[in-house]
């Protein structure tokens, strides 16, 4: 099983290694943060699943940087403020806060919420994927046929649509082109499969890579086919 990542922003340096330190005990991976600007940069990057997020920091504080995250993300968040004030945990639920803690705080209680957190999200997680197939920031909806990149939509032709969808719901496993042309086409044979198909993933890429020419989601296993990564 995938080990729980964590994003920890706070601008203190010895709250972020206490914090690190505790739960790397706990079997979570931990990306620390200084600033709401490596967060969101390290949340693009990474496959997250809880954001440990102070509210006072200097420049964009962290009401400010959940805000820019709740633009594409869902990632659980958990805000660490020395404000205790009902109206400032008001304002970190409101922007879209999971939880509020006060400084200081006891680490075993914050241990408990995110296991509880992540529990609940894991569970959310399950039920939507009987509808909803998904790989890093990508994510296919059955449902609607529609797909989304960092819950942005993308615009796929009916064959492009399939053909992600074959990749997507065998994460890992390396289809040839013959694969995919029985599985979309559902047809055995045809003139020239390995050109029509490789057109087709370049097309795909160009709408779902950041980069087409290093590919992160689809990518070539010369001399036998593609596979898309679990990411």
């Amino acid at each position: 099983m995938r080990s729980k990542q964590i994003i920890i922003c706070d601008d203190d340096e010895s709250i972020r290694e206490s914090i690190a330190i505790s739960l790397k005990n706990e079997g979570y991976k931990l990306i620390a943060c200084k600033n709401g600007k490596e967060a969101i940069t390290a949340l693009n990057k990474n496959h997250v699943d809880l954001i440990i997020m102070d509210v006072m920091m200097p420049g964009e504080d962290g009401i400010k940087t959940v805000a820019r995250i709740r633009e594409t993300s869902d990632v659980p968040i958990i805000f660490l403020s020395a404000k205790s004030e009902l109206n400032d945990k008001l304002s970190g639920l409101n922007i879209g806060g999971d939880d509020y803690m006060t400084k200081p705080f006891e680490m075993l209680e914050l241990k408990a919420r995110i296991k509880s957190i992540i529990k609940r999200s894991s569970s959310t997680e399950e039920k939507k994927s009987k509808k909803q197939y998904k790989t890093g920031n990508l994510k296919v909806n059955l449902d609607t046929k529609e797909v989304t990149l960092r819950n942005k939509p993308v615009k796929l032709t009916p064959i492009e649509y399939k053909i992600l969808l074959f990749f997507i719901k065998n994460p890992g496993k390396v289809l040839s082109s013959n694969d995919i042309y029985k599985e979309v086409w559902n047809e055995s044979e045809a003139y020239n499969i390995e050109n029509t198909i490789a057109v087709h993933i370049r097309h795909i890429r160009e709408k779902i890579e950041k980069d087409s020419r290093e590919p992160k989601y689809i990518k070539v296993v010369w001399g036998i086919g593609y596979k898309m990564e679990a990411l």
